[in-house]
């Protein structure tokens, strides 16, 4: 009867993790926000608060700041999804 070593049956997964973790860092981006128009600000606002932590104040200086990047390495799904949410209100907003 063959002797494993301790670790001997990880090899073969750590090497598949590996791999996969490659795929993930490629499909990371940041989601910054060019402008937006005056008449949507509050919109802009809350739907800034709603993917991020901030608070209101921090979240009315962010914005203010255009461009700005507004989120950072989020998954093209997601950051598809904030696009679109964003672009709803009236922000323009680009994945880099």
């Amino acid at each position: 009867m063959p002797m494993m070593m301790p670790g001997m049956g990880f090899g073969g997964a750590m090497k598949g993790a590996g791999k996969g973790k490659d795929k993930e860092e490629k499909m990371i981006s940041d989601v910054k926000l060019q402008g937006f128009k005056a008449a949507a600000k509050i919109k802009v606002i809350k739907e800034v608060r709603g993917f991020t932590d901030l608070g209101l104040k921090e979240a009315k200086e962010l914005i203010e700041k255009a461009p700005t990047l507004l989120k950072k390495g989020v998954t093209k799904e997601e950051a598809e999804k904030i696009i679109q949410k964003m672009m709803e209100v009236g922000a323009k907003v680009s994945i880099e």
